[in-house]
């Protein structure tokens, strides 16, 4: 098959955007080019390009097909709008019974001329998240001036240009030049095909695939670094932003100026990230090192001592303003900064972020003193713990809020489970970050998020499918976590209400809490399931031990009793919805003087037996009561087998019927069976 080859050649594409560039490009060209079958689709994307190759079909086939148009008895309008849509003349049309049909034939079609006739038009369509204009009176755009277009097929041109009616569209036109580095190797060359083009960029110091740059900046980066017996601090997001930012990766060490080593280490890696895109390095004790790493676009003739020497200087000058907060902060008691937070709105329905204090003092001591906490220190790293958001250096870098208050809590003189607290109230905020595990801590977390929780719904401003602006899903799940991970005992129900201003808020916020652990075992690849049944079962609160009842009920599913016992329950639930309906409820317990098959008074026995699960669960011996709960399920197989529950007479049916419900009910104390899969 031929192949196809595009490349868009522009200034420089910011980093954020190449990626979703590159799979929009992929994207609207299969579908546009889907006649001539595109395979085999490979993207490339970088900081002053984004190209595609594929495999094509030489061509979309002659083809010739029929369409029923109206009834020739239909309105002159109707028979208009049928030619119109489709392109045709009266002349064109047969009749076929009560209908016009119009026969159409296209005519073979070339790859090349379908390409010619799609590209421009998609170009003008193309969707960056922002574009500009540059030059003449052209009404085309781009992320950046596009410069040159390459388009290929089997190594020849498919010429087409950008014009439309009176617009120029920069004269603009395809071709077979792309270029090279530039300042190593500037000016055009001629492009063969796909692999020709990425050989010639490569001798050009040109790195086409993202992923080569990438790993030639990770390992160059921590050679160079273990070469001084350093690490250098994970950062993926940096990583892919300066794979974007070069196209012929140079990396560089630099020295830290020893009067800046003082600073807090989080405030010198977000200074150099967030500024100038430089890597922070560890030393083997996991302290700060006087060196970072940054990485160039050019190999210097002088090794980069010009460039090395520049960028420490830049850096001094950044430390320097770092330096000015952090001193200035300090001049401030974290207390003092309290009152200003009456300034700051939180949101308007909910108020200020000096409210949101208020809330949080009340809510963590009363947590506290649900999970063991110290309640005084509690209320007083809530008090503190957004203090930090009017401070100097995190107006300056907001990554860093928390962090900050913590170190001036300690300058401060507050305890360090105070300062650590005022740091970790917003943990965990994602996947990879641990939850906090010291007590002040948790209890501060869980007042943060279950107070965002309650406010939010409070005023229902809920997530919805298509968004979730206040981050309330990632609170849910941090709250879930510090429960889960701390393997806390409470009631969350009892904490929700201290948050909440109404029992139908409380009731939201539980159920959704709910949902967002369902979705989390789901992810675990648990039996997620299970955990809808349990909680169906009754109205317990208590995370932990509805997570054990969980597993406990998975383990015994997993079992063959566990799983005959599933089929039984089923069968008895569905003659009990059907029989309901005609003369129930049966909650009477059956009288043992109407049984008359063995199988009956076998059931009755085993359901006896079962009267101790109650007390099983209450006292949490969950694996007991699965193992009592597995033992009815004999006398279960053998009164389907033996019994006719549907019996003639009507006093014996009904009797049956109450067994059954005796076995629901039994087995619904721990699940809900009915909402168990499989």
């Amino acid at each position: 098959m031929p192949e196809f080859f595009l490349e868009l050649f522009s200034e420089e594409i910011p980093a954020r955007m190449q990626r979703g560039a590159a799979a929009e490009l992929e994207r609207v060209l299969t579908a546009a080019l889907g006649a001539i079958s595109p395979t085999n689709v490979a993207t490339w994307f970088g900081p002053r390009r984004i190209a595609l190759r594929a495999d094509v079909a030489a061509q979309v086939a002659a083809a010739s097909s029929s369409e029923r148009g109206p009834r020739a008895t239909a309105p002159e309008q109707a028979l208009t709008g049928f030619l119109r849509k489709h392109g045709a003349t009266r002349e064109q049309l047969r009749q076929e019974g009560d209908f016009w049909v119009l026969d159409k034939q296209t005519e073979a079609v070339s790859a090349a001329t379908l390409i010619a006739a799609t590209i421009p038009g998609l170009l003008r369509r193309f969707a960056w998240p922002k574009s500009m204009r540059w030059g003449g009176s052209s009404i085309f755009v781009w992320v950046r001036p596009l410069r040159r277009i390459t388009c290929l097929l089997d190594g020849e041109i498919v010429p087409f240009d950008l014009r439309d009616g009176t617009d120029d569209g920069h004269g603009l036109a395809s071709g077979n030049l792309t270029e090279g580095h530039r300042f190593h190797a500037p000016g055009a060359f001629v492009v063969a095909n796909a692999a020709h083009w990425q050989s010639n960029l490569v001798a050009r110091q040109v790195l086409v695939d993202a992923a080569d740059r990438k790993r030639v900046i990770a390992d160059r980066v921590a050679g160079l670094a273990a070469e001084k017996h350093l690490t250098v601090v994970d950062d993926p997001g940096l990583l892919d932003e300066v794979a974007g930012l070069v196209e012929w990766p140079v990396p560089h060490l630099g020295r830290i100026a020893d009067e800046h080593m003082d600073l807090p280490p989080e405030v010198m890696q977000v200074s150099m990230r967030v500024n100038q895109r430089y890597f922070a390095l560890r030393t083997a004790d996991g302290a700060a090192a006087p060196w970072f790493a940054f990485v160039a676009n050019i190999d210097a003739d002088d090794h980069g001592a010009a460039i090395i020497a520049g960028n420490e200087r830049v850096l001094r000058a950044r430390f320097s303003d770092a330096r000015h907060f952090w001193d200035l902060d300090r001049k401030s008691r974290l207390e003092t900064r309290v009152p200003a937070l009456d300034k700051v709105t939180f949101q308007a329905k909910l108020g200020t972020q000096g409210d949101r204090v208020r809330r949080l003092k009340s809510l963590a001591a009363t947590i506290a003193e649900t999970i063991g906490a110290d309640p005084v220190q509690a209320a007083r790293a809530a008090e503190l713990a957004k203090a930090d958001l009017v401070s100097g250096m995190v107006g300056e870098f907001p990554e860093l809020q928390g962090v900050m208050g913590r170190y001036y809590a300690l300058h401060d003189g507050e305890t360090p489970a105070v300062a650590d607290a005022v740091r970790d109230h917003y943990a965990p905020r994602g996947p990879t970050e641990p939850a906090p595990s010291a007590p002040v801590s948790i209890a501060v977390a869980l007042a943060d998020k279950l107070d965002q929780l309650t406010g939010f719904f409070g005023i229902g401003e809920k997530p919805t499918g298509s968004g979730d602006p206040y981050a309330l899903r990632r609170a849910a799940l941090g709250v879930i976590r510090l429960i889960r991970e701390n393997g806390l005992r409470v009631h969350l129900r009892a904490i929700l209400a201290a948050a909440a201003a109404d029992q139908a808020t409380v009731q939201a916020v539980f159920e959704f809490i709910g949902e967002r652990l369902v979705v989390q075992l789901r992810a675990d690849g648990a039996r997620y399931d299970v955990l809808n049944a349990v909680f169906a079962a009754g109205s317990d609160d208590d995370i932990v031990r509805v997570l054990a009842r969980t597993e406990a009920v998975a383990a015994l599913l997993g079992t063959p009793d566990g799983a005959n016992l599933l089929f039984a329950y089923r069968r008895a639930a569905n003659i009990l919805r059907i029989e309901e309906r005609k003369d129930g409820p049966f909650n009477d317990s059956p009288d043992r003087d109407l049984f008359r098959e063995p199988a009956e008074v076998d059931l009755d026995q085993a359901l006896t037996t079962c009267s101790v699960v109650a007390g099983l669960l209450d006292a949490e011996s969950y694996g007991q009561a699965m193992t009592v709960m597995a033992g009815l399920r004999p006398s279960l197989d053998a009164f389907f087998e033996k019994v006719t529950v549907n019996a003639q007479e009507p006093e014996l049916r009904r009797n049956r019927l109450r067994l059954l419900n005796q076995v629901r009910s039994i087995m619904d104390q721990i699940a809900d069976f009915s909402r168990i899969e499989g």
